[in-house]
């Protein structure tokens, strides 16, 4: 830190207790009080530089005697009794270093004291004005110095314009590349030898040129108090500095000061070194909230949702609550299950999670997704293109709230039209499956199993069994928990999957055969035999395993008949044409036996084994329910 050197005589100060003395032989004639500190001095040096003293000293003089001495008493002195101490050894040029910490206390209380050229040349104000402005204001560890002792001077260092000329300074700096205003030359490119290292007046010092990242700064403005910071930050977005490094400085501020913006420290988080009171942190997230960007992406997701968590802790203003949940709604796809994860801080609430607080930001992501999309492309022609880029975040959200439902399904207190509330606000061309959303009403239908059969159908109806993978059916059909309505549709659909995949096999060993003798015909040349022995090889192997799928298939189809056939002997007992289709309407849908013969066209062999595993359950539930069937019939 720069300083100057002021006066020339050895220190003749002493302290005792609460009062200072100056050891100069002769004894004191003036005493004044600057707070509860007394400095016993004489008169004629204080006299020749302040012409505040002088008055004071001179009414002081006519209302006493000769022998009484001077008493003067400056309650709202600038800095109290730490500058004035600094002003006697001034008066009485005692050695006195000038620096960025006390430079802005001395040019106050002279200015308070009025200490001008006009009693002597060189007087304190041209001192400390001099010194400001060729010295601190070139400098940035003394300007942010210097902003900081502005703090104890308020206001007048407000009036004399050092607080604005300290943060325009330091505004100035933060805006440009630090390389130009840094060691060892000042406002000014550095110059560099044909080796690359730094030249000082022309000779080459060996030092190397730094390069410094955007965020140089944020660290040091966090020594400020928020009102400054506050100024500081707005001086450099009227100087139009990037939005990024604003909110980048705006997070790490907060970082410091709120306690819990991050669930785990990582080695390069800032230390919390500043304890506020839960009244002082509310003020200061509000404030923060209020200065940070409002374009998306500009502050990472995670840190919006541990101020989030905070306002919710601190119980801070509803509109700061309402601006951050806007804020996370419009990059929801950048978060993780786990930020999703907020508890319920509210004692009128029984569930665990916060789950109103999820559904409005998805509301607001998907208006904000609508907005985008509006005339780009209809949801059914997304329908058709699940891959995208402009459903990628809506597929990646849809994601992630099937992931929530199910870290929140096991909680009992979770009534089922919450549940469905939030299932539903996903629109159904931003899920190319639904295994995700299976999952959670499964993991729901285990821990509420006092629903009833009602409620598990409407429940169900949140997914399409059309849009489940064959490992999700194979899980289905086994499932307990569904009712049987939704285990049948299941099958089906996984039937109908199956027949067009099989027909897909096989119209590819059609194709193999039929281009056989074609390519038969050909003779390859010397570069391309071993390619063709491989593709003969291969051809081989597929044709073994289309008639090994060939005979499952034939084996399949005695499956299904026999099935039919007890289907048929349920309906000898008694059964009617009309009580047929009242088990048809039951089940969901009019089962053919010719459909679920023609189903069974197709997969490959372990798949096949699982689709006779259903059907065999499938018969022993329709055999369960035969007693059933009698009475309504």
């Amino acid at each position: 830190m720069a300083c100057v050197k002021l006066g020339s005589k050895p220190d003749s100060f002493k302290r005792q207790g609460q009062a200072w003395y100056c050891a100069t032989g002769l004894p004191s004639d003036v005493t004044i009080e600057v707070g509860d500190m007394s400095f016993h001095l004489h008169k004629f040096p204080l006299i020749s530089k302040s012409g505040v003293l002088e008055k004071l000293i001179k009414e002081s003089s006519n209302s006493t005697t000769s022998e009484e001495p001077c008493l003067i008493k400056l309650p709202d002195l600038p800095g109290g009794a730490r500058s004035f101490e600094l002003v006697a050894r001034f008066c009485y040029g005692v050695k006195l270093e000038l620096t960025a910490a006390n430079s802005v206390l001395l040019r106050c209380a002279a200015q308070d004291l009025e200490m001008s050229e006009e009693l002597c040349e060189g007087n304190l104000i041209s001192q400390t004005e001099g010194f400001l402005n060729q010295v601190v204001f070139r400098n940035w560890k003394d300007s942010l110095k210097a902003l900081q002792s502005c703090e104890e001077t308020l206001p007048f260092s407000e009036n004399l314009g050092i607080v604005k000329r300290c943060i325009d300074s330091l505004a100035v700096k933060a805006c440009t590349d630090p390389n130009l205003f840094g060691w060892p030359i000042e406002f000014g490119g550095p110059m560099h030898s044909p080796g690359g290292s730094v030249l000082w007046n022309g000779i080459s010092t060996g030092a190397r040129p730094r390069n410094f990242s955007p965020d140089w700064w944020y660290d040091d403005v966090t020594a400020l108090n928020f009102s400054m910071y506050r100024r500081l930050i707005q001086a450099m977005e009227s100087r139009g500095i990037r939005q990024e490094i604003i909110a980048g400085s705006l997070t790490h501020y907060a970082k410091k000061y709120l306690p819990g913006l991050t669930r785990r420290q990582t080695a390069g988080s800032v230390t919390l070194t500043a304890v506020l009171s839960e009244e002082e942190q509310k003020n200061l997230l509000e404030e923060i909230d209020g200065l940070l960007p409002v374009q998306k992406g500009m502050v990472p997701t995670k840190i919006l949702f541990g101020m989030l968590r905070t306002a919710m802790i601190l119980k801070a203003d509803a509109a700061c609550v309402c601006n951050l949940e806007k804020r996370i709604g419009l990059q929801l796809d950048q978060a993780s299950l786990e930020d999703l994860l907020l508890p319920n801080f509210s004692y009128t609430m029984d569930t665990l999670y916060n789950v109103e607080c999820v559904q409005r930001m998805l509301e607001h992501f998907l208006q904000m997704d609508q907005l985008e999309n509006n005339g780009v492309a209809s949801p059914g022609l997304m329908d058709e293109m699940p891959g995208s880029p402009s459903l990628m975040p809506l597929t990646t959200v849809a994601r992630l709230i099937d992931g929530y439902l199910a870290e929140i399904a096991p909680d009992v207190n979770l009534k089922l039209p919450k549940f469905q509330t939030l299932a539903s606000m996903v629109p159904d061309y931003a899920r190319p499956l639904d295994d995700g959303l299976y999952r959670a009403i499964d993991i729901y239908l285990k821990a509420h199993p006092w629903m009833s059969e009602e409620e598990r159908e409407q429940l169900c109806r949140l997914m399409d069994c059309q849009k489940l993978s064959l490992e999700a059916c194979t899980h289905a059909a086994q499932n307990e928990r569904l009712p049987l309505r939704v285990v049948v549709q299941v099958l089906f659909f996984e039937q109908l999957q199956l027949r067009t995949s099989i027909a897909g096999c096989l119209l590819i060993s059609d194709n193999l055969d039929g281009s056989r003798p074609l390519c038969s015909g050909t003779i390859p040349v010397s570069g391309e035999a071993g390619g063709w022995a491989t593709a003969v090889r291969e051809n081989q192997v597929l044709k073994v395993g289309m008639d090994n799928m060939r005979m499952r298939l034939n084996e399949l189809e005695k499956e299904c008949s026999n099935m039919r056939q007890e289907i048929e002997k349920l309906g000898n007992k008694g059964k009617t044409a009309t009580g047929w289709g009242s088990v048809g309407k039951k089940i969901g849908f009019k089962l053919k036996s010719n459909q679920m013969c023609s189903a069974q066209e197709g997969s490959v062999s372990d798949q096949q084994k699982s689709v006779s595993a259903k059907l065999e359950k499938l018969q022993a539930k329709v055999t369960k329910h035969k007693k059933q069937l009698s009475i309504d019939l």
